[in-house]
C-alpha cells in the first residue's frame, strides 16, 4: 500500500489566509470592545438609575412619614377598614393625596411588628403582614434604627412591570413606632432598553463597516502580495528575464524593489555563468585538441623509432597542459567569490612588487618597466590588488614591441588613488574597448580572456573602477581606488 501523500502548502492560499486574519484582527477586538463596553455602560446606567429611584422613593416616604401622626396611626386596629372609622378614613385620604401628587403606585404604613395600619394601592387589610417586608429585612432594620432606606432589588408587580420600594421611619416622641413604604415603578427601563437596542444597532453597523474596511484592506494588501508571489514563483522556476513590477505601497514597494534587485543579480550571474561555461568549453577544446594531436604524433614517432622528434611533441604537450592549467586557474580566480581581507597597503610598495614579479618576462621580451608612484595608503586586499595590477602590466608588456617601455604611475586626487599602466603598443580598436572586459574575449592566440575581467572585478570589489583609453602607440589602463578606506561596491 502506497504511503499517503502529505498535503502540499499552496502559496495561492496566502492572500485568502491574510484576508481571513485581517478580518479576525479587525472584527474580534471590535466585537469584544463593543460587548464589554456596552455591558459595562448598560449595567452602570442601570445601577445609577436604580440608586436614583431608591433615593427618590425614600425621600417621598420620608415626606409621607413626616405627615403621619404615629400615635393616631397606632390606634387603627383590624376591622377599622371595614367599619370605616374616622382615623382610618383620614389616613387613607392623606395617603391617596400624597400618592397622586408623587405619582407612585402604592403607599402604606406598618407598625414595628410589620403589620399594616394603612395601605393605599395595595388592598391589604389592617393587621395583615406585608410579604415584601421579609425580602427587605436588612433595609427595614435600618429604617427602624431611624434611617431612610430603599430595597436593593427590583421586583415584578402584578402588571408585569418592575418596581422598587423606598422606606422611611415614623417617629413619635423620639421613638420609631412604624415605617412608611412607597412603591414606585422603574419606568426608566423602557428608555434604557431603547438605548440598549440603539447601541446594538450602532454596534452592528460599526461591525459591518469594519468588515468592509477589513475586506478592502485585505484586498489591497493581497493583490500586491499575489503579484510578488507570482514574481517569486517565476524566479524560482528559472524565469529571470521578466522584471518584478513596482508597487505603490511603501513597505511592499520596498520588497518589490529588493526582489527586482535580486532578480537582476541572479539574471546577471546566470548570464555570466552561461557565458563562462561556454567560454571554458571553447577554450578547453583547443588545448585538448592539441594534446590529442601531439600525443598521436608522439605515439607514431615512438613506434617508428623517431625519438628525436618525440621530445619535441612532449614539449608541445607540456605547453598545452600548462595553458589548460592556466585556463582552469584563471576561471577559478574569476568565478570564486572571496571576501576581501582588507589591510593597509602602501601604493609605491605594491607597484614595485609588481615590477619585480614581471622583471623576468619583461627582460625576455626586451621591454623596460618604469614605476613612478606618489605615496598613499590604501585599505585593500594586497594579494588580490597585486593580481589585478599584475594582469594589467603583463598585458602591457606583451603588447609592447622589443625595446618598448611600459610606464606604471600612481597619483592621488580628490580622495582617490589612480594607478595608470601605459604602453606604446598597437593599441585596442575602439570597437573592442568594452569587449576586452568580457570574460574569455581575447585577441591573443594563447590568451584566456579572463585577466582584464578579473582586474575590473577586483577593482569594483574595492569600490574602484578600471577604464581604458587607447590609440595606436598610446594605450593606458587606469585603475582608481579610494584612499584610506573602502567604499561599498557599486
Amino acid at each position: 500500500m502506497a504511503p499517503a501523500r502529505r498535503p502540499s502548502f499552496r502559496w495561492r492560499e496566502i492572500p485568502s489566509l491574510l484576508s481571513a486574519r485581517l478580518l479576525v484582527a479587525f472584527l474580534l477586538p471590535a466585537l469584544l470592545f463593543l460587548a464589554v463596553a456596552g455591558t459595562v455602560v448598560y449595567q452602570r446606567a442601570r445601577a445609577i438609575l436604580e440608586e436614583e429611584l431608591g433615593t427618590s422613593l425614600s425621600a417621598i416616604a420620608a415626606a409621607v412619614a413626616s405627615q403621619v401622626n404615629g400615635e393616631r396611626m397606632l390606634t387603627i386596629e383590624p376591622g377599622d377598614d371595614v367599619s370605616g372609622t374616622r382615623t382610618w378614613r383620614n389616613g387613607v385620604r392623606l395617603f391617596e393625596g400624597l400618592r397622586e401628587a408623587s405619582g407612585v403606585r402604592r403607599v402604606y404604613a406598618v407598625d414595628a411588628q410589620g403589620r399594616v395600619r394603612l395601605d393605599v394601592g395595595g388592598a391589604l387589610p389592617v393587621g395583615a403582614e406585608v410579604p415584601e417586608l421579609a425580602r427587605d429585612r436588612l433595609e427595614l432594620a435600618r429604617v427602624f434604627a431611624g434611617e431612610r432606606a430603599a430595597s436593593q432589588v427590583l421586583f415584578t408587580g402584578s402588571d408585569g412591570r418592575l418596581y422598587k420600594t423606598g422606606y422611611a421611619p415614623i417617629v413619635d416622641a423620639g421613638r420609631v413606632v412604624g415605617a412608611v413604604g412607597v412603591e414606585g415603578s422603574a419606568a426608566f427601563f423602557g428608555p434604557l432598553h431603547q438605548l440598549w437596542s440603539t447601541f446594538l444597532l450602532l454596534g452592528a453597523l460599526a461591525l459591518g463597516a469594519l468588515t468592509v474596511i477589513a475586506l478592502l484592506t485585505a484586498r489591497g494588501l493581497a493583490r500586491p502580495l499575489r503579484r510578488l508571489m507570482d514574481s517569486a514563483l517565476r524566479i524560482g522556476r528559472g524565469d529571470l528575464t521578466t522584471p518584478v513590477p513596482p508597487e505603490p505601497t511603501r513597505e511592499i514597494g520596498v520588497l518589490a524593489r529588493e526582489l527586482e534587485v535580486m532578480r537582476g543579480a541572479l539574471e546577471s550571474r546566470d548570464r555570466q555563468l552561461k557565458m563562462m561555461l561556454a567560454g571554458v568549453a571553447h577554450e578547453v577544446r583547443n588545448p585538448l585538441g592539441g594534446i590529442a594531436l601531439f600525443s598521436g604524433l608522439l605515439q607514431e614517432d615512438l613506434a617508428a623509432g623517431a625519438h628525436a622528434e618525440a621530445g619535441e611533441h612532449v614539449a608541445r604537450i607540456h605547453r598545452e597542459v600548462a595553458f589548460l592549467q592556466r585556463i582552469v586557474e584563471d576561471f577559478l580566480a574569476f568565478a570564486r567569490e572571496q571576501p576581501l581581507a582588507r589591510a593597509p597597503v602602501e601604493a609605491p610598495a605594491l607597484l614595485s612588487t609588481v615590477r619585480e614579479l614581471l622583471s623576468a618576462d619583461a627582460s625576455a621580451r626586451g621591454v623596460e618597466v618604469e614605476v613612478e608612484a606618489a605615496p598613499a595608503r590604501l585599505e585593500a586586499d594586497g594579494s588580490l590588488l597585486t593580481a589585478a595590477v599584475l594582469n594589467l602590466v603583463r598585458n602591457a608588456v606583451q603588447a609592447s614591441a622589443r625595446g618598448g617601455r611600459v610606464r606604471v604611475s600612481g597619483d592621488c586626487a580628490d580622495g582617490r588613488y589612480a594607478i595608470r599602466v601605459h604602453d606604446t603598443g598597437g593599441g585596442v580598436p575602439p570597437a573592442e574597448h568594452e569587449r576586452i572586459f568580457e570574460p574569455f574575449f581575447t585577441t591573443r592566440e594563447k590568451g584566456t580572456g579572463l585577466g582584464l575581467p578579473l582586474a575590473r572585478k577586483i577593482a569594483r570589489a574595492h569600490g574602484g573602477e578600471l577604464h581604458l583609453t587607447s590609440a595606436p602607440g598610446d594605450t593606458t589602463f587606469t585603475l582608481t581606488l579610494p584612499v584610506g578606506g573602502v567604499t561599498p561596491p557599486r
